[in-house]
């Protein structure tokens, strides 16, 4: 049973992989972007004639009564998701990634309401108005002005209308007496809250009946997962349940955004522009306050903003968009033992850079990189795994985190990736930061 598993960091434990096609779930027309009644966002219907339903049950039915998270998908990328109200859920978390504890995590509801019970400090999280002990000892007026106020702070309103469920995350305040596990927010006063625009990701909060707090399905410090496929490779024997829906859209995780700083500012760059932030009353004035380099303060105001990131075992060298592409020399320097480097293209460079070199016949046909043969200084052989993302800012996006993981299974002793022009707008600056964030040096002219 789920909720009877040993939990032991030491014994690895068998990973299943569970899948669910995406029509076993159906979003309501309500609950998209853009509706105005905000109270129906996030609602989901659940085809149980389907045999993929039991697996969402079950994996929800984890969730309740187990330690032991379970990553599911969303639009953005894999999660890895707890019970955002129990420490000790929380903290398989933390053990499952080998996460920094200071370092916060994302919490994801499925409904408006959800997030507002967040908000109030309460016993329980049940879709009610049930008020905490510590609140029942008000007077009956203040009980009534509680009910009847939003705790969403007014700035985010436009936001939540127009960009929930989707890749947003907005930092809320947490009250006292907060029924979030204190290892949610790594000892900040504010949390980050999501509604992710993923059927799937939606039903299984709606069955588990509780707001998960989840970030990548990674091990710290790897590239983000957009297949289950990779979050298997990361953590097999780590957690019991992957939920496998299929390869993630947008490939980036979410914009993250501070509403309650004067003026309001992005702390982490995603599938949301600036300008279309820009064009919410109130978000006209937004700031960029994220830098792409590791913060020096203790604690990072949001995910992503401190430490080294998405990085493969493989050294990444990144040029930036106004340098000139390496040189033949700078390419057969990094060759190591297993005699081969990668190179990650988008705009400009040519296939493998130019080098002289031979396409071989037998490229590989597990993935999209292409194989070239090529000979060095002292007339060895040197394989060049040559991958083309393409040129548009959104597919790079899908394939970025794929590619950095493919070129690493293929055994490559460095990755030389072709940068873009993160002035292009939210999706190429959301690029950009992540790359520098998994590079071993950052090349310019």
């Amino acid at each position: 049973m789920a909720g009877t598993r040993a939990e032991t960091a030491e014994e690895p434990m068998k990973t299943s992989i569970l899948k669910v096609d995406i029509s076993v779930v159906r979003l309501s027309s309500s609950s998209k972007a853009g509706a105005e009644d905000t109270n129906t966002k996030g609602h989901v219907t659940i085809d149980d004639s389907h045999a993929d339903a039991e697996h969402l049950r079950q994996a929800a039915l984890e969730l309740k009564t187990s330690d032991i998270p379970v990553a599911f998908p969303t639009e953005t990328v894999y999660g890895l998701g707890a019970d955002a109200t129990r420490s000790s859920a929380v903290q398989g978390i933390y053990r499952a990634k080998q996460r920094p504890s200071d370092n916060p995590l994302i919490v994801h509801v499925q409904s408006v309401q959800q997030l507002r019970d967040l908000l109030r400090p309460k016993r329980h999280i049940n879709g009610s108005d049930e008020l905490s002990s510590h609140d029942s000892n008000h007077d009956q007026h203040e009980t009534q002005h509680n009910r009847l106020e939003d705790p969403i702070p007014s700035i985010y309103t436009p936001l939540v209308r127009k960009f929930w469920p989707g890749p947003l995350t907005m930092i809320m305040p947490n009250p006292e007496g907060s029924i979030l596990a204190s290892e949610v927010t790594a000892g900040l006063s504010t949390f980050g809250a999501r509604m992710p625009n993923s059927p799937i990701a939606l039903a299984l909060i709606q069955l588990a009946g509780v707001p998960l707090a989840a970030p990548s399905a990674n091990a710290s410090t790897r590239p983000s997962p957009t297949t289950a496929a990779h979050v298997k490779h990361d953590l097999d024997g780590r957690i019991a349940t992957i939920i496998d829906g299929g390869s993630c859209r947008v490939g980036v995780e979410s914009t993250v955004v501070d509403g309650l700083s004067d003026p309001p500012a992005i702390l982490r760059p995603g599938g949301i522009s600036l300008e279309e932030l820009r064009e919410c009353e109130g978000w006209e004035n937004v700031t960029i306050g994220y830098r792409d380099v590791a913060q020096s303060e203790a604690r990072p105001r949001a995910p992503g903003m401190k430490y080294k990131h998405y990085s493969p075992k493989a050294a990444v060298l990144l040029y930036e968009w106004t340098s000139s592409r390496p040189t033949r020399e700078v390419l057969l320097s990094r060759v190591g033992p297993q005699r081969r480097i990668g190179i990650v293209r988008t705009l400009n460079w040519p296939a493998a850079c130019e080098l002289s070199s031979t396409l071989l016949d037998t490229a590989p046909q597990d993935g999209t990189a292409k194989s070239f043969i090529v000979e060095d200084d002292s007339g060895g052989d040197v394989e060049v795994l040559d991958l083309d993302l393409g040129q548009s800012p959104e597919g790079i996006a899908r394939g970025l985190f794929s590619a950095l993981r493919e070129l690493d299974a293929k055994h490559v002793n460095a990755i030389f990736v072709e940068g873009i022009d993160d002035r292009q707008g939210d999706v190429a600056a959301a690029v950009m930061n992540r790359l520098r964030k998994s590079a071993e040096q950052a090349i310019t002219d």
